[in-house]
């Protein structure tokens, strides 16, 4: 696991496997997302619509939502 340092500029350097693994390139922007003790970066998705389509499947069992519109 590569180890990387904060710079007296508040800057970081990826490790060359890490750009490689998410396919980054010069002037790529990245999204820095911080939960509790825990940061996360990731590519800034070009389409947000495409990259968070079907992160629920699964959350919910079948036919839940045809229960829950009966209900109204």
């Amino acid at each position: 696991m590569p180890v990387v340092r904060l710079s007296s500029k508040n800057q970081i350097v990826l490790p060359k496997e890490a750009r490689e693994a998410m396919h980054l390139k010069g002037k790529d922007e990245l999204l820095v997302v911080v939960k509790g003790g825990i940061t996360i970066i990731m590519p800034k998705p070009g389409n947000y619509n495409q990259s968070v389509s079907g992160l629920g499947e699964g959350i919910y069992s079948p036919g839940h939502l045809r229960k829950e519109r009966r209900s109204w």
